[in-house]
């Protein structure tokens, strides 16, 4: 079983990347305009995420305008959304986990039973990890495809944005928040079992030597 400190450690890692997650998955920074070419024109920027988009003025007013219909979005945007949410839902569920089987907690006595749920829990922040860096590195790769392509237009090419780094940045938070906790988190062996039993056994073979004497 791991110590408190290493487990007090995962779970700040996991509520960091928690909050990276949410935040990734909420503001419209996936990509931003690209000035690029004849397109120089810097009085707005345009920002999209995974629920709108938004055009900045130089003045500093947002107009944000969420998409029509889920149809029309793009498959990795789609994809991007299903994942991140799971990937919010797992996170916090783990965290939850990882309190109930925590060294720093009472709410479970059976030290077996610890050792399970803390295993169980880095293994969730360990996909939830996944999923996050997942559709980041998507959007990623399909934004520099796009501009380094020269077929696309230059008002129509986009850069990566904020969220794609915190989305990575979370994402490797949860990944050392679960590897930590899955080699930390190991169950006791059976083997334990069985120096108990022979310890016992010894224990009582003395009792008829003393019948004897």
């Amino acid at each position: 079983m791991g110590s408190a400190g290493v487990q007090i450690v995962c779970v700040a890692l996991g509520v960091v990347g928690l909050i990276g997650t949410i935040v990734c998955c909420t503001v419209p920074l996936w990509k931003v305009s690209a000035f690029v070419g004849s397109n120089i024109l810097t009085a707005q920027n345009q920002e999209e995420g995974l629920w709108m988009e938004c055009v900045v003025q130089s003045t500093g007013q947002q107009q944000c305008k969420n998409y029509d219909s889920l149809l029309d979005l793009s498959s990795d945007l789609q994809a991007a959304r299903a994942m991140t949410i799971i990937s919010i839902m797992l996170c916090s569920i783990s965290l939850l986990v990882v309190f109930c089987g925590a060294d720093f907690t009472t709410c479970v006595q059976n030290e077996g039973a610890k050792s399970k749920l803390s295993l169980a829990a880095g293994v969730g922040l360990l996909l939830a990890g996944l999923l996050v860096i997942i559709p980041v590195s998507w959007s990623a790769n399909i934004t520099v495809r796009n501009f380094n392509d020269p077929l696309v237009a230059s008002s129509r090419k986009r850069e990566m944005g904020a969220c794609i780094y915190v989305g990575w940045a979370s994402g490797v938070l949860l990944l050392l928040a679960g590897g930590l906790l899955c080699c930390f988190s190991r169950p006791k062996s059976s083997s334990s079992a069985g120096t108990t039993k022979y310890y016992s056994n010894s224990a009582s073979a003395p009792a008829p030597n003393k019948n004897y004497v």
